[in-house]
């Protein structure tokens, strides 16, 4: 197989576009530069536990940059960790994690790498699991392992230390986990590894570990945690600010509209294959008036459901927006809600919303002519709706109140 690579430095900068923390990148320049002379692409290591069935966008930003590095023609080792998940990986966490079944794990890994192949190619990805080595371990191997770091070095965690500190229990099984997550780019060999910023100590420990198995260090690369629709926590389920992965072409579309014009920016930094210069690019047209920052953003909503989808959905997806919203003159950015299946007096809804205070207020502002309903005004302020499962509904009251409300 030929590569055709950018030269060094190229790659360089379009690999640190949107990242965090690069240990380090002049490192990883003699790599690269050794790759293009040798015309041997690098060995991209980016590992994940099956701890979940799906994944959101905000999960994506890593696999992206993976994404970018694989264009470039690196090869890319998507490492599934069925053994590591049955430790349970404590970062973040104040307390022990639950261990996953054994079913557990197979079920979300499988889902899991049918996911990632909406954003990497297939053909260019090796999936590997840590299974296959770490299984094959004996107990004197695990010994020869825990030898290469110290108790002291693993307290240097935020979280080990904060729950050594408040009392709060730390079971020895979960120092092993970082040591098996180090211990895979060993296995690997792997030049580069990516993740999260929440991974740092994690990836610190597998670059230790190869200078104490006579390898290379590897180099490490983190991206910044992606804030949600709201703009200002991180993009979560349990926030419902999150755009989901298998999600309907209908609501990826909808829900990019809704992010803010200044946020759009930095999904397409870390969401897209655009190169600095042409991010740099949009932004200057948007800030000129070349460009509506609207236009802007249906070329991401159509971006992202293209990628998750088609782009015969992503078509659609716009025709539908368009429908609803352009030519009946509503705003892209409308408030949504789920309701369950029930009978309710329109009077009731517009106080559930609260669109209204009291039901007086409610029936002044129906009988003014200020409620309508799908563009329909209401004038009966006695009329009784029946939501049932499936139904959309977009309910206006005023001027300026707009809501969307689906029914479970």
């Amino acid at each position: 197989m030929s590569y055709n690579f950018l030269p060094p430095e190229e790659q360089l900068e379009i690999i640190k576009f949107g990242t965090v923390d690069f240990i380090s990148d002049q490192d990883f320049l003699k790599k690269l530069k050794k790759s293009v002379a040798t015309k041997k692409p690098l060995k991209i290591k980016l590992g994940a536990d099956p701890n979940r069935p799906d994944i959101h966008l905000g999960h994506t930003v890593v696999i992206n940059k993976l994404k970018v590095l694989q264009d470039l023609g690196h090869h890319i080792q998507f490492l599934i960790g069925d053994f590591t998940a049955l430790i349970g990986d404590p970062t973040g966490k104040n307390t022990t994690r639950p261990i996953l079944s054994r079913e557990e794990i197979d079920q979300n890994a499988k889902s899991y790498a049918q996911q990632i192949f909406k954003i990497l190619d297939p053909d260019k990805t090796e999936i590997v699991y840590n299974s296959s080595w770490l299984l094959k371990m004996t107990s004197i191997d695990f010994i020869k392992l825990s030898a290469q770091y110290t108790v002291a070095r693993m307290l240097e965690r935020d979280d080990f230390t904060n729950r050594y500190k408040s009392g709060t229990p730390i079971s020895l099984h979960e120092f092993l986990y970082p040591l098996c997550q180090g211990y895979d780019s060993v296995a690997l060999q792997s030049d580069l590894e990516l993740g999260g910023t929440d991974q740092k100590f994690n990836l610190l420990v597998g670059r230790d570990l190869q200078h104490s198995y006579g390898q290379e260090p590897q180099c490490i690369l983190t991206m910044p945690i992606l804030e949600g629709l709201d703009g200002v926590h991180k993009m979560s389920k349990s926030l419902d600010n999150y755009i989901g992965v298998n999600e309907s072409p209908k609501d990826i579309f909808g829900k990019t509209m809704r992010v803010s014009d200044e946020l759009m920016f930095r999904y397409y930094e870390l969401l897209t294959d655009m190169r600095p210069a042409q991010v740099a690019q949009l932004k200057a047209d948007v800030q000129s008036g070349a460009k509506h920052p609207r236009e802007v953003k249906v070329d991401l909503a159509k971006f992202l459901v293209t990628r998750f989808h088609s782009q015969a959905a992503a078509q659609n997806a716009v025709e539908e927006f368009n429908r609803i919203f352009v030519e009946k003159g509503l705003p892209d950015k409308i408030e949504e809600i789920a309701l369950d299946s029930q009978e309710i007096s329109l009077i009731q809804l517009l106080t559930k919303v609260s669109f209204a205070s009291s039901n007086g207020e409610a029936t002044r502002l129906i009988q003014g002519g200020g409620v309508s309903i799908n563009q329909e005004k209401v004038s009966d302020p006695k009329l009784k709706l029946k939501l049932e499962s499936g139904q959309e509904l977009i309910l206006k009251a005023g001027k300026k109140k707009y809501i969307k409300i689906t029914v479970k």
